[in-house]
């Protein structure tokens, strides 16, 4: 197969890589605070596997849907390992333009028999993927299942549950897609780490899947006839259960905004039952006896001083080379860039950007200082492995025991941070224990009014030596904190929770599993039927931190599909379903919001080296408009001009004027301005005005908005069912021509 030569890892925190590196990361970590993966490069050199093998493989799974590509339509990226698994993974993918559009897909192969074991495509055409869906979704299911059973060998796997949708947003010009995830099983029960994930297009078409697979293929499992009763462990759980309160900072991706929540969930101590003892399955293993909160320990009761006011670029250069300085003698450190500017929470930082590198390659990551106070709020170490690959082994030292790595981590905040401490307490959750390098991972929770807050919080990773790993402070200015005062009961969340409580038999390897490879039973808890889910602290009610509320729903004698489809994509925003008037008129702002919400995203608030102040183009759309992004938008596409110093949001829309948005947005105003050329047929043609005459009979011609009854109503205004339709044309046409706003 291949010699595991490493070469090198993928770092995470805005990585520059070069030479031997090619692959970016991101900074990031997963829901319990455990670090993400990397990625470790094998050497190109020690590899036997040819491309022609890979594509041979992959042709196999799809026979005849590739035949338009060629071999050198495919590229192979370098082979890797994880640190966890070694494990050779290789990447294949294509590329290619046809008829003027591009077809793309990635492969990822793993293991000597290549196993592929992600897959995600990329068609030429998604026309017939839009909505409405060729394919219902129980349709796609079923396509899904037989895709899995034919070429995944999942005759062991089962339906599990649909995947979240992460996304905010979907533009109408993207295909409806459809998720599910399968489950493999033993002895019925499903195994947690042994899943896979199909996506089906609204047309049927398989477009990606994700496999996971084990490290090893030799496992034992507990025998699933020697478990305690289901009842029995549930009572017990109820018993036991206790839950805590906790402000939660929400922040929505489209506009940058926060907002904070009071809620109620399970105290996080409690994970799950081992279902052959009844055993509490805790993060460092199982217990007879659960553990009980941890009592809220202020870092420091009294604010520090800030560690140096104003620093200048100059100081936080000298700060940063002094921090990142590395005692060898064969890597040199190279700060790339230093620049001002205010970071992912709004807060001025100095950011710099720095590489460090050796005679076969190098790696970089960045550091974020804070300018009013001069301490480190981001940073990744990167010199460990760094002296690793050249040959050096900076670690000798007998690994830290929790308490002792603990204490180096409250040495270095006090240390580098001292300003933001008063806000922090001490960890409250189990640390992350990295068994393979002997490192800790921290966690300070803010706290707010005694209360600890969810999505604030100070993270650091210590190395078994005890040096720095990482250092990130996610501090957030919130102006309104909740009270607490008119909050439901303790007792009274306590029962709600009781009553939502169901327990799922899963096979499981817990972390600190003496038994190598052995997978225990294990009763995971499941409040309202789904993960994430929270209570409102005020009204006890449901909600969940990824789907939020459900979707409103609404009625029309004809556009209600559409109206419901745009409400569910969050296109169209609709407060109250029963006050909600389909036929009612609507604004140029309104529509205009909805137009340019179904044809391209919009990032409010993000940052990035180097942006200009914003632009005005209306006197009275200034950027706290809460329309201010669409509007500009739709100014620099062309499909508003700015002939007026306002935009008269409030007014109404005629079907002449949208008519002209809908042309400029398929890029055709070109040939609609010459009006000369095109000839009215309708009874009310002298009502247009001759300088839109082409954009009417285009949008008519292509079928965006329709003449009824040989009378185009161009003055007429424009209600909210005929933009839901005429928008989803719209979408169905800029697909067809492969225009989009980008």
């Amino acid at each position: 197969m291949a010699k595991v030569k490493k070469l090198g890892m993928i770092v995470t925190s805005s990585v520059l890589s070069f030479s031997m590196f090619s692959s970016i990361a991101n900074a990031t970590t997963s829901d319990n605070g455990q670090p993400e993966k990397v990625r470790i490069q094998v050497a190109a050199t020690d590899t036997v596997i040819t491309k022609e093998e890979l594509i041979k493989k992959f042709r196999k799974m799809f026979p005849n849907q590739f035949d338009f590509l060629t071999n050198s339509d495919f590229q192979v990226s370098s082979s890797h390992i994880f640190p966890d698994d070694e494990t050779i993974r290789h990447d294949l993918y294509f590329t290619k333009t046809i008829n003027g559009k591009r077809v793309y897909g990635n492969i990822g192969f793993v293991g000597e028999d290549l196993d592929i074991e992600y897959f995600s495509y990329q068609p030429s055409t998604i026309t017939d993927a839009l909505f409405p869906a060729k394919v219902s979704k129980e349709q796609a299911r079923k396509i899904a299942e037989e895709f899995m059973t034919r070429f995944l060998d999942g005759k062991e796997y089962r339906f599990e549950t649909d995947t979240f949708n992460y996304y905010p947003q979907q533009i109408l010009t993207e295909p409806i897609r459809y998720s599910f995830s399968f489950a493999r099983t033993k002895n019925q029960v499903s195994i947690a780490d042994q899943r896979m994930e199909v996506s089906v297009l609204g047309n049927g078409e398989i477009v990606g899947f994700y496999k996971m697979f084990p490290g090893t293929t030799s496992s034992t499992f507990d025998d699933v006839t020697q478990i305690k009763d289901k009842n029995a462990m549930l009572e017990k759980v109820k018993e036991n259960l206790s839950v805590d309160i906790n402000y939660q900072i929400n922040y929505d991706y489209q506009t940058s905004d926060r907002s904070v929540e009071l809620v109620y969930r399970p105290t996080a101590k409690l994970q799950g039952i081992e279902a052959a003892t009844g055993k509490w399955m805790t993060a460092k293993g199982y217990t007879s006896e659960l553990p009980g909160k941890a009592k809220i320990e202020k870092i420091t009761a009294n604010p520090l001083p800030v560690k140096q006011n104003q620093i200048t670029v100059e100081e936080a250069k000298k700060i940063a080379e002094q921090f990142l300085a590395i005692n060898s003698d064969k890597i040199t450190l190279k700060i790339e860039s230093i620049h001002e500017m205010e970071n992912y929470n709004g807060v001025p930082v100095i950011y710099v950007q720095y590489m460090y590198q050796h005679k076969t390659g190098g790696s970089g990551s960045s550091l974020e200082i804070n300018k009013n106070t001069g301490e480190i709020i981001h940073y990744y170490n990167m010199k460990d492995h760094l002296l690793t690959e050249i040959g050096e082994n900076p670690k000798t030292e007998k690994a830290l025991s929790e308490q002792e790595a603990l204490a180096k981590a409250v040495k270095y905040i006090k240390e580098w941070i001292p300003s933001y401490l008063h806000n922090y307490a001490m960890p409250v959750e189990e640390a992350f224990y990295d068994d393979r390098l002997g490192s800790y991972f921290f966690t300070f929770p803010r706290i707010m009014n005694d209360i600890v807050v969810m999505g604030d919080q100070i993270s650091v990773g210590i190395a078994a030596d005890g040096s720095l790993n990482s250092l990130n402070v996610n501090f957030q200015e919130i102006e309104n904190w909740p009270s607490s005062d008119n909050v439901i009961s303790e007792q009274e969340a306590k029962t709600i929770l009781e009553q939502a409580l169901t327990l799922k038999l899963t096979y499981m390897k817990h972390v600190k599993n003496e038994k190598e490879n052995h997978y225990d039973l294990v009763y995971l808890p499941i409040f309202n039927g789904e993960p994430y889910s929270y209570i409102d602290a005020y009204t006890g009610e449901w909600n969940n931190l990824f789907n939020g509320k459900d979707s409103i729903t609404v009625s029309h004698p004809w556009a209600e599909q559409e109206l419901n489809y745009l409400i569910n994509a969050k296109v169209l925003d609709v407060k109250d379903a029963t006050s909600f008037n389909g036929d009612a008129s609507i604004t140029k702002g309104e529509a205009l919001k909805v137009l340019m919400n179904s044809i391209t995203y919009f990032y409010y608030g993000g940052y990035y080296p180097g942006q200009e102040d914003p632009n005005q183009t209306f006197d009275n759309i200034d950027p706290k408009h809460p329309l201010y992004r669409e509007i500009e938008r739709a100014v620099e596409a062309g499909i508003i001009i700015a002939d007026s110093r306002n935009f008269d949001v409030d007014s109404p829309i005629t079907r002449e004027e949208l008519s002209v948005w809908m042309i400029r947005v398929l890029g055709l105003e070109q040939a609609a301005k010459d009006s000369s050329i095109y000839k009215l047929d309708f009874a009310d043609a002298g009502k247009v005005h001759s300088a839109n005459a082409g954009y009417v009979a285009m949008a008519n011609s292509i079928g965006l908005i329709k003449a009824e009854q040989n009378r185009f109503n161009p003055d007429r205004e424009v209600t909210y069912a005929e933009l839901a339709a005429s928008t989803i044309r719209l979408a169905h046409a800029i697909a067809e021509s492969g225009r989009g706003l980008r």
